[in-house]
């Protein structure tokens, strides 16, 4: 534990104590200090860390005080897929998100696009400007198959915040998280296997299930906790299911974050069971939690756990770096990797080497995941404010997505219509689910708008969500 999270462990402990209570003032940065014998910035750290958990909140020229504690939504529903194995399908209404552009002025809550205005970004930004002008030359050649060594070993480091021990030559660097999930999926299974996932599930995940001519097995879900690991037993005792593919790290859609003792046990289960995990950590490190929450990977004892991951959402989805550490499976996966699309361009591999050894990735994500807290406040807030009194809001504990389930009679297919023409985009829930379930929810971004932007897609959103309400009337 680093210094700074060991200060702010203190104060939590305190707070949660009830030596300090909602309102009161917390201790003066220069008391600390001298308390704890830490360099001030390290004590800056600690407070900003208890901010981004909204245990407490800064107010100029006053010092930190305990937040009120606010009162947090009513959470969706455990959900409830079909209990067997079905094909995937809602490829074109996934084409066509993907496809769509809306207008300058529109609201864009639809796509998980991370902030890339922040400031942070610059000296990546300044990085990719030098090599494109003084080792253009370097783009050329074919590189590695598994990667650049100087990222693999960036990426090696990296991995011990979330309690992983890699070694460079376990990671095989590929083009986004996207192509690792597909080249996982290919190298743990054959045509017709199951797959048990999360319900509801990103669109992406499902849809490389279905390229790889596979079955999905939806397992209930609960914004707050997770997978059901009840109901995963269940399936895995009726259909002999291959693989569990999950998001248990800042969930997209639910932005949920699975507790460390549930990750331990649904590892133990695949154990058990004698299948393995393909785990998509892609929004681990911009958890709002600290210390950072442990993947799955670092319970694995035995190879079976493959982990995804990528800068896409964390740093830009353009620069297209991602990564697996595939465990038992490297050299399957290295053959697989080879033959769908050979070495990853090798510029932009140097470029967040070096934004990662610069510490410049470090600074970016602590400075965006503020951001994205305060989003997701804002957002919970409006949407409360504007929607009907019975709409459910997870609460995500990372990330810039959430999920909203409306009346069952709203249809969310229909609204993305409506509001698509009034400017406002979202991501409707039957792109979620292998059969179109989740016909009453949607998925909201808290990202890439400003709180008056947000405030206004919202409005217009509910003005379409009590026009449909009027005429089921």
């Amino acid at each position: 534990m680093k210094l700074y999270e060991k200060v702010a462990k203190g104060l939590r402990e305190s707070m949660e104590a009830g030596l300090f209570i909602a309102g009161d003032k917390l201790p003066s940065i220069r008391q600390l200090v001298i308390e704890h014998s830490v360099s001030i910035s390290t004590v800056q750290q600690a407070y900003h860390q208890l901010e981004m958990e909204a245990l407490i909140e800064a107010r100029p020229k006053s010092g930190y005080f305990v937040s009120q504690r606010s009162v947090l939504p009513a959470q969706p529903e455990t959900s409830r897929p079909a209990q067997r194995p079905i094909d995937v399908s809602q490829w074109q209404e996934v084409l066509e998100l993907l496809l769509s552009k809306a207008g300058d002025d529109s609201v864009q809550l639809q796509h998980a696009m991370p902030n890339m205005s922040a400031p942070t970004l610059k000296p990546l930004l300044k990085k990719m400007t030098e090599l494109m002008r003084h080792q253009v030359a370097l783009s050329l050649p074919y590189g590695d198959i598994k990667g650049s060594l100087v990222l693999r070993e960036q990426l090696a480091k990296l991995a011990l915040n979330s309690g992983c021990s890699l070694h460079p030559d376990d990671l095989v660097v590929t083009s986004g998280c996207q192509e690792g999930l597909s080249v996982c999926l290919r190298a743990v299974t054959e045509p017709g296997d199951i797959v048990a996932v999360e319900s509801p599930s990103f669109y992406g995940s499902m849809q490389a299930i279905k390229t790889a001519n596979l079955k999905a097995m939806e397992i209930p879900t609960h914004s707050e906790h997770g997978l059901s690991l009840e109901a995963l037993e269940l399936a895995l005792e009726q259909w002999p299911i291959k693989a569990i593919l999950v998001t248990p790290t800042c969930n997209n859609p639910m932005g949920y974050t699975m507790p460390e003792e549930a990750k331990k046990r649904l590892y133990q289960l695949a154990q058990s069971y004698d299948i393995c995990i393909i785990e998509d950590d892609i929004y681990g490190d911009i958890s709002y939690q600290s210390p950072r929450p442990k993947t799955i990977k670092s319970f694995d004892e035995d190879g079976r756990v493959l982990l995804c991951s990528s800068f896409s959402k964390t740093v830009a989805p353009g620069i297209r770096v991602g990564w697996i550490a595939p465990g038992r499976y490297r050299d399957k996966v290295t053959h697989i990797k080879y033959v769908s699309s050979s070495m990853c361009p090798l510029l932009p591999q140097l470029a967040v080497a070096d934004f990662i050894k610069s510490g410049g990735y470090h600074r970016h994500s602590r400075r965006v995941r503020l951001l994205y807290k305060q989003g997701r406040d804002h957002l919970v807030q409006s949407i409360k404010e504007h929607f009907p009194d019975d709409t459910r809001i997870s609460f995500p504990q990372g990330g810039y997505i959430l999920w909203v389930e409306l009346n069952k009679k709203i249809d969310t297919v229909k609204l993305a219509t409506q509001c698509k023409a009034g400017g406002v985009s979202i991501a409707a829930g039957p792109l979620f689910s292998a059969t179109g379930k989740y016909r009453s929810c949607m998925r909201l971004n808290f990202s890439e708008q400003t709180e008056i932007e947000r405030e206004k897609g919202i409005r217009q959103l509910a003005v379409y969500i009590n026009q449909q309400i009027q005429l089921i009337k």
